[in-house]
């Protein structure tokens, strides 16, 4: 009994053993899982913007983001309000760059890791406040609530004088004949990348790395530079090496000057001519202006996040009669309107670079199918799924007797007119659900809009680009574009033309505007610089003072003026 009695004690103390045993496993098991001891480490250090690495803070984007900065006030590359508005600058931006001034609204505080920043360098900064300052000094009374102003009176300067056109082609390997152009003060299409995967100068050649080089521009040298990205074959500026010495560390190279007549080789047999155009070189045959500012609810208010875009590009690329102006006005967000603002440029480029197609467009004086296959093939080639936007185009061109035509397309909201002998002209069409044509073409489609319907899936609008998803789900929505008659401009006719999105028209008639535009012209004429900047900016001033409440762009051209200014704006 004894031994029987022993053998069942040691069984419990050998079970509670085991139980115990299987307690400290769970326990260390959830240890290893929950890892307590991470919340008793030192606190990591904030992250700084001098921490970053490289390639998430590019020297280009800087300089893009000061003009996007100054913009606020000033127009686009070369407008008064421009570097705030997205001036998306498709100056010589071919395929590749062309006009956009993007803007950034406000410096970027808090800095999260992942995340690809645009700011004002620190020198730049310095200026900008030393501006306010100086101008604070000699009025007391301004304020805080006028701080973009006096932007807008400084800025313009300093972009005219730092336009320059940047214009590439491969002269030899596999993409030979492909051309790219892009010009310093365009925000949205720098810095310039050239390799084999997704890069702006896309080369179909083995030996060229997926991002293989880049080219930025410097505004403090005002030069532009071109830097190896840790290329696998190389890259050499005029025969010349300007990779890293550790060729196999993959370190980006130290970047190096460009200048007009260099030779960038990639690899062994991918060579590109660089052309430099400098603002006095490359002029379009009539006066242009460019301003843009995000705007505000209220006055003194925080600014809005800026959708919109605006860009130019005169001459296209290898198509030194003709140009495009245009802007795009991003709803969900801008990354709709700087797809469809580089794409459209390069679309028209590439349409016209057929010699058949340019010379059936002069000897008919119509653009009608090249718009309307640019359109098609942005659209087509859009990948916005969730973000969209209005497109307006205006494609000028000029004949062998120099003789000047306009012809316009468009979808959306962003309108533009022509001003000849003091009667306007409308050159778009408003695709508002709420408008009566837009309304016609709905209910044509066999799904009639309801009494009272002005939205479809919270959308005032009918006709954008983008908006892959909503389109999927809609098939009322719709990428056609309008296209209006071709014009000749006559120069003795006091001709102009306005192009602008929905901000300004909101607040300002299509009668009024004509009428401020004559007021404009009529105040600066005595100074005879700059006037189509300042007219433009004068109008962007009197959206402000009426209180607009959505980004507000604006492009202005004088066809009346042999005024010109440098070849685009942008970004």
């Amino acid at each position: 009994m004894t031994m029987i009695l022993q053998g069942s004690i040691d069984g419990v103390l050998l079970l509670l053993l085991l139980l115990l045993l299987m307690l400290l496993l769970i326990l260390l098991l959830i240890l290893l899982v929950c890892k307590p001891w991470r919340f008793f480490s030192s606190p990591s250090r904030a992250l700084k913007v001098g921490d970053l690495e490289r390639p998430l803070v590019l020297d280009d984007a800087n300089a893009c983001d000061q003009s996007n900065e100054s913009t606020r006030t000033i127009d686009l590359e070369g407008a008064h309000g421009q570097n705030e508005g997205l001036l998306h600058s498709p100056q010589m931006h071919g395929p590749c760059d062309s006009v956009v001034l993007n803007v950034v609204s406000d410096p970027i505080e808090d800095l999260s890791v992942g995340q690809t920043l645009r700011f004002l360098s620190l020198t730049e900064r310095l200026a900008e406040e030393q501006k306010h300052a100086r101008q604070e000094d000699q009025n007391p009374n301004l304020k805080s609530g006028l701080e973009n102003d006096v932007l807008q009176e400084i800025v313009p300067k300093v972009i005219t004088d730092q336009r320059s056109c940047l214009s590439l082609e491969v002269i030899s390997g596999p993409s030979r004949g492909l051309r790219c152009s892009v010009q310093s003060i365009n925000a949205s299409r720098l810095p310039l990348t050239l390799g084999r995967v997704s890069s702006d100068l896309l080369l179909k050649d083995s030996e060229v790395s997926g991002k293989h080089a880049m080219i930025s521009w410097n505004a403090d040298k005002i030069k532009w530079e071109l830097v190896d990205m840790g290329s696998l074959n190389g890259t050499f500026l005029n025969s010349q090496p300007i990779s890293h010495p550790d060729s196999g560390s993959r370190h980006w190279g130290d970047p190096v000057e460009l200048s007009s007549g260099d030779i960038i080789t990639l690899g062994t047999t991918s060579n590109v001519h660089v052309h430099v155009t400098s603002k006095s070189e490359s002029q379009t045959p009539f006066g242009m202006g460019m301003a843009s500012d995000p705007m505000a609810f209220r006055r003194g208010g925080k600014k809005l996040a800026m959708e919109d875009v605006c860009y130019y590009q005169w001459p296209l690329p290898g198509i030194p009669q003709f140009g495009v102006f245009g802007i795009c006005d991003g709803h969900g967000g801008v990354a709709a309107a700087k797809s469809a603002s580089k794409m459209l440029p390069e679309k028209v480029a590439s349409i016209l670079s057929d010699s058949l197609i340019r010379e059936r467009v002069l000897s008919q004086c119509d653009a009608s199918d090249v718009l309307r296959d640019a359109f098609s093939q942005t659209e087509a080639n859009m990948n916005n799924y969730y973000e969209g936007c209005t497109a307006t185009v205006l494609l000028v061109w000029a004949d062998s007797n120099e003789n000047l035509f306009a012809q316009c397309a468009n979808v959306g909201d962003s309108a533009c007119f022509l001003n000849v002998d003091g009667k306007q002209i409308k050159m778009t069409e408003d695709h508002r659900i709420s408008s009566y044509s837009e309304r016609l073409r709905l209910n044509k489609t066999g799904v009639p809009l309801r009494d009272g319907e002005t939205r479809l899936y919270g959308l005032n609008l009918a006709r954008m680009l983008g908006d892959k998803f909503l389109k999927q789900q809609e098939h009322r929505f719709s990428s056609e574009p309008y296209i209006s008659e071709a014009i000749h401009i006559k120069q003795a006719s006091g001709a102009f033309a306005l192009l602008a999105s929905d901000g300004f028209w909101d607040v300002i008639s299509l009668k009024k505007a004509a009428q401020l535009v004559t007021q404009a012209k009529e105040r600066y004429l005595a100074g005879e610089n700059n006037i189509s900047e300042k007219v433009a900016s004068f109008l962007l001033s009197e959206a402000k003072t009426l209180r607009t409440k959505d980004n507000t762009s604006i492009i202005f051209l004088d066809f009346d003026r042999k005024f010109r200014i440098s070849c685009k704006v942008d970004s």
